[in-house]
């Protein structure tokens, strides 16, 4: 043995081996997958995508951010905004209307309904008024996850939760496959080739990624000819976001600690365009003249008859997503959760004005994060003004016993697991939607909406956008119900990529009427049906787009697999 061996270098040895190890680490946690459909974002239009193309046969692989599918209807916990017409079923997919009355069926089999609750065909779970509808996030998500689970053991979907996409792979104007990476710690990455690649998550964050061209915020009057759009393009001027958050109230004092920023916010004043100046915390909503007057006079409890303040409406009832009244009075665990206050009974989400976030944008710019925060903290604050300082109808101030409700939203904090974006990236479509096609004050001759020879769906809902980043109030336009056309989903370049969320070829404008749960889910649905034409032809989606007889075969497909095209023969109402 040679005497020097003992003391022999072997770092470069060592090294050598430290490298071929990270190397063997590395390609464990990166793995590669391949499908025909490539589902990115589990919200509600991912969902919707993802049971029209399993139910096609395709093999399809879906991505989600958190630990929950169902985007405004579960993790963002936004109960679903719908038209009037949604009960009649002359509204709404066929699939979208088995998850609603799976919803019911689900409170009928595991809650503990009393007779009149559970005869109601149309049961209003939550009671809230702004849905026919209203449900608890949970219950939602069990529903969707139950409508996947066959396609999941069959080995159809494949659902990678807790990833966010960060490059794409792009040969031309194809996407060939989207990385996504772990957001919960772990190191792990996947790689997924698929043959059409569906962008379903909030912001269309697979737009810039495969740079896919897309627009942001206010295009300019001269853009697309809209009477309500301004003259100048402003793209970071978006519509306010939300960071919603569930509470009840019961017995006792469960005041919070005084956040941070809670005098800056209790502060606040708006200087909202074109309207006058008001504190951001009180019960009033800005006053505005194309506002329904009896919205600008809510307060938190439902006023008592007595009392003659019938014109007073409730913020509580709005969005409430569990009514006690609806349980059997004699299953004590159940009237349990009525709380304290006959006026304030079960649990309601607060998705209000008076926590919408207009202070900065929450992608496209640096410091989206330090805006998301921001979010939460104002609807932190809120909560605190409405446990301490809230005026009261019997004249007392704040509702100490409000209390967060995380356990209904699989948070700890009492807070949605997703902020409520209403306006994401918009793709450059081959034909955009804009007020223009929809609006009562434009179209009021023709008395109805333009109607589209490639209709692949129908919407209803008024043009309502929020206050945006840029100071602009709130903007309220009534529409016709209308048709969604195929040219919408179509990108004017990338072949096999198409939209699933609210992300479709709209306008800052027209997205205030296509960014609700019935519209995002046809919209989804029919991404679904649309890829899985494009793979069977051998076609682009500009390719099919162009065909005039295969969009008749696939319009046609559409109404047998329960997907509306036309409103009734009759004049909608205005």
């Amino acid at each position: 043995m040679d005497g020097h061996a003992v003391g022999q270098d072997f770092s470069g040895a060592f090294a050598e081996v430290n490298r071929n190890n990270e190397l063997r680490v590395l390609k464990m946690s990166q793995q590669e997958l391949a499908c025909d459909v490539l589902i990115v974002g589990g919200g509600l239009g991912g969902v919707a995508a993802a049971l029209s193309a399993c139910e096609a046969g395709r093999k399809v692989v879906m991505t989600e951010e958190t630990d929950w599918i169902g985007g405004q209807m579960t993790a963002q916990a936004v109960p679903p905004d719908e038209s009037l017409t949604i009960e009649s079923t002359i509204y709404g997919t066929r699939r979208y209307h088995k998850y609603r009355q799976a919803v019911r069926a689900y409170y009928r089999q595991h809650y503990p309904l009393n007779r009149q609750a559970f005869d109601n065909q149309h049961l209003n779970p939550g009671g809230g008024w702004v849905s026919f509808m209203c449900h608890l996030p949970r219950v939602g998500l069990e529903v969707m996850r139950s409508m996947l689970l066959p396609f999941e053991t069959m080995g159809l979907l494949d659902i990678k939760y807790m990833v966010k996409p960060v490059a794409a792979d792009v040969d031309g104007d194809v996407v060939k496959s989207v990385t996504v990476k772990d957001v919960s710690g772990r190191d792990r990455e996947f790689v997924i080739n698929a043959k059409v690649v569906i962008d379903a998550t909030e912001v269309g964050e697979v737009l810039p990624l495969a740079g896919c061209e897309y627009v942001t915020g206010t295009e300019a009057q001269s853009e697309h000819g809209e009477p309500t759009a301004p003259s100048e393009a402003r793209p970071l001027n978006m519509q306010g976001v939300t960071w919603c958050f569930a509470m009840d109230h019961v017995d006792g004092n469960h005041v919070i600690d005084k956040p941070e920023g809670y005098d800056y916010w209790r502060n606040y004043e708006h200087t909202f365009k074109g309207a006058p100046k008001g504190l951001t915390f009180a019960w009033q909503d800005v006053v505005e003249d194309n506002m329904d007057s009896d919205r600008n006079h809510m307060r938190l409890e439902w006023p008592r008859p007595e009392e003659g303040r019938s014109e007073l409406c409730s913020w509580w009832g709005y969005r409430q997503i569990l009514d006690p009244s609806i349980f059997d009075k004699n299953i004590k665990w159940a009237m349990d959760c009525g709380g304290s206050d006959p006026l304030l009974p079960g649990i309601t989400m607060v998705n209000w004005s008076q926590n919408d976030y207009y202070g900065g944008c929450v992608y496209e710019v640096d410091d989206a994060e330090h805006h998301k925060k921001m979010a939460k903290q104002l609807s932190l604050c809120w909560f605190y003004w409405m446990q301490t300082e809230a005026p009261r109808l019997n004249g007392g101030v704040g509702y100490p016993g409000l209390r967060l409700r995380g356990d209904v939203l699989g948070t700890e904090d009492g807070f949605a697991k997703s902020i409520y974006i209403r306006e994401s990236r918009r793709i450059k479509a081959a034909f955009t939607l804009t007020e223009n096609h929809i609006s009562q004050n434009v179209r009021e001759e023709q008395g109805e909406a333009e109607r589209f020879w490639d209709s692949i769906g129908l919407g209803q809902y008024h043009l309502d956008l929020h206050i945006s980043t840029e100071g602009d109030s709130s903007c309220f336009v009534p529409t016709y119900p209308y048709q969604i056309p195929l040219g919408s989903l179509v990108p004017i370049r990338m072949k096999n990529l198409i939209p699933a969320c609210k992300n479709f070829g709209t306008t800052h404008l027209s997205n205030g009427c296509a960014r609700e749960h019935p519209i995002e889910w046809n919209v989804g649905e029919v991404a679904g049906v649309f890829a899985d034409e494009c793979i069977t032809q051998s076609e682009s989606v500009q390719g099919l787009y162009g065909n005039k007889e295969k969009v008749a075969a696939l319009q046609s497909r559409l109404v047998q697999e329960g997907v509306k095209l036309d409103w009734p023969a009759i004049r909608m109402p205005r």
